[in-house]
């Protein structure tokens, strides 16, 4: 059975340590990993626009030796006449892996059950785990390492990117604290399996409708877009509901004192956050942004890796 990389818990925390301590050797050389080499193709698909996903992805797959195949939803058969499973049967004959941004979980999981290579979601509605791997890669950076560290994410709770800071950072032995309005916070059956992560890991989750309490002994703080893909006509009512939860230069001093911000971007400048603090001292997101390569050649590098696992 092929090893897929479709939410942040398809992997154990031994194996999230792995990649991210392979992410760190190949930052170092760059070009030292080459299982792509031949060239072999990956099939890079994208339903949503992108920069920094299509950028790294392309880039990381040309320094492991392979060759990108960018492919837009829109001017293939994919969600039209062909299912994602069959489309997966067609693609998987000629290329080494599928990277999908799409819209619903659903369809990665088709396209994952549907072929025998390794399928990445490169982001969908409800995770983004390829961001979070490089946004641990950027905290064992600068903060030496991610066990009992407390992560705080302020806005939207039940947004793709707090439901993967809520699993992931429960792998990496993180206190991961979600700040939102109660009617944002996230899925319950993602904290369940987040909860139950922390405890083999000695991470915590907890949920705060106070912006002050949870910024309060915070390590790492962190925000996302309001309004994501989809959802812009909801912009004004998402304004309302979480302006309590903006990141201030105010906010920040509630953090410690060597606190880093962090945003997966693009950033909506003025609204979650305000510039002084995306360009101010303590921001990352620079390095966040460059690791999306790393920590991606490190994840593919993995998946091609790993021998066929037995049927269950």
């Amino acid at each position: 059975m092929t090893r897929h990389f479709l939410r942040d818990d398809s992997i154990t925390p031994a194996e999230q340590n792995e990649i991210l301590s392979l992410a760190a050797q190949m930052k170092r050389d760059r070009f030292s990993h080459k299982p792509l080499d031949g060239p072999q193709t990956v099939a890079v698909i994208f339903d949503k626009s992108s920069t920094r996903t299509r950028v790294s992805f392309a880039v990381g797959i040309a320094d492991l030796g392979g060759s990108p195949l960018i492919i837009a939803t829109a001017s293939s058969q994919l969600g039209g006449k062909e299912t994602p499973a069959d489309t997966a049967r067609v693609l998987e004959r000629q290329v080494a892996a599928i990277v999908w941004r799409t819209y619903a979980q659903a369809g990665l999981e088709q396209i994952a059950d549907g072929t025998t290579v390794p399928v990445v979601n490169a982001l969908s509605d409800d995770f983004h785990p390829c961001q979070l791997l490089a946004d641990l890669l950027t905290i064992r950076e600068h903060k030496g390492g991610t066990e009992g560290r407390t992560l705080t994410f302020f806005g939207d709770g039940q947004s793709n990117m707090a439901h993967s800071y809520v699993l992931a950072g429960a792998m990496a032995g993180m206190h991961v604290r979600i700040a939102s309005p109660a009617s944002y916070f996230p899925r319950a059956d993602i904290v369940a399996d987040a909860v139950s992560l922390a405890r083999e890991t000695g991470g915590s989750v907890t949920l705060l409708s106070d912006a002050r309490e949870a910024a309060a002994g915070s390590d790492v703080v962190i925000t996302d877009t309001w309004v994501s893909m989809g959802k812009e006509e909801e912009k004004q009512r998402r304004i309302d509901d979480l302006g309590g939860y903006k990141i201030t230069e105010e906010l920040m001093a509630l953090a410690n004192d060597d606190a880093i911000f962090m945003h997966c971007l693009p950033a909506d400048r003025g609204y979650e956050v305000d510039s002084a603090v995306i360009d101010g001292p303590q921001s990352v997101i620079w390095d966040e942004a460059e690791n999306r390569l790393h920590a991606q050649k490190a994840l593919l590098t993995w998946l091609l890796e790993q021998p066929p696992q037995p049927m269950a």
